[in-house]
C-alpha cells in the first residue's frame, strides 16, 4: 500500500489525521470523559501530544503497523475523533483502538467506523484476527463490538495501571474466518 488509504461508509469519512486537526484533536481529547472512558489517553491533553500522535500515525503507516484514521462526517469533514489497528505482524493479528469525541457519542458514528476498520483489516490487510479491550465504565464500547460481530474472550484483571490503583479490561475478539461468516 502505497499511500495512505481512505475509507468510506454511509456517513463517514475515514483518512489521515492533518496538521489542521490539531486545534479540533486538543480540544475533544480534552475532555475529561474521554480521559474517564480511555485506556492511555492523557489529561490534560495538549499540542505536542496531538502532534506525537499524529507522527505515530505517520511512523505507523511508514511500518505498515500501524492504521490509524480520523473519523470525519462526510458531508463536514471536520475531525470528530480517531480510530486504527496497531498489527502485530508476526502474528498477523491486530488491536483495534478508537476514540470519539463527546458532541459525537449516541449517533452510531463509531459502529459504522469499526465496521470499516474490520472490513479493511481483514479485507485489504489479510489479518487473521482482530481484538479490542475496553475498560470496565465503557460498557457503550462492549455494546459497539458486539453490534459488529466481535465476540467476548476474555477479562483481563488488574491488566492496566490506572491513576493509583489498576483497572481490568475486557477482551473481545473476531477472526478471519468468523467476519467471512458474517459476510455471507
Amino acid at each position: 500500500m502505497e499511500h495512505f488509504p481512505e475509507l468510506h461508509t454511509e456517513r463517514l469519512r475515514l483518512d489521515r489525521p492533518k496538521w489542521t486537526d490539531i486545534p479540533d484533536i486538543v480540544t475533544y481529547a480534552g475532555d475529561i470523559k474521554i480521559t474517564e472512558y480511555t485506556r492511555s489517553m492523557p489529561h490534560p491533553y495538549r499540542d505536542e501530544d496531538a502532534i506525537s500522535w499524529i507522527n505515530m500515525v505517520n511512523q505507523g503507516f511508514k511500518n505498515k503497523d500501524n492504521y490509524i484514521f480520523a473519523i470525519r462526517e462526510k458531508t463536514e469533514k471536520a475531525f470528530m475523533g480517531g480510530i486504527g489497528l496497531t498489527i502485530d505482524l508476526s502474528n498477523n493479528r491486530a488491536e483495534l483502538g478508537y476514540w470519539l469525541a463527546v458532541p459525537f457519542w449516541n449517533k452510531g458514528y463509531i459502529t459504522e467506523a469499526i465496521k470499516a476498520i474490520l472490513k479493511f483489516g481483514f479485507e485489504e490487510l489479510h489479518l487473521n484476527k482482530i481484538t479490542a479491550v475496553y475498560i470496565p465504565e465503557n460498557i457503550a464500547s462492549g455494546k459497539v463490538m458486539e453490534k459488529n460481530g466481535m465476540v467476548r474472550e476474555a477479562e483481563l484483571k488488574d491488566h492496566d495501571r490506572r491513576g493509583d490503583g489498576y483497572t481490568s479490561l475486557f477482551q473481545y475478539g473476531m477472526t478471519q474466518s468468523e467476519y467471512e461468516s458474517l459476510s455471507t
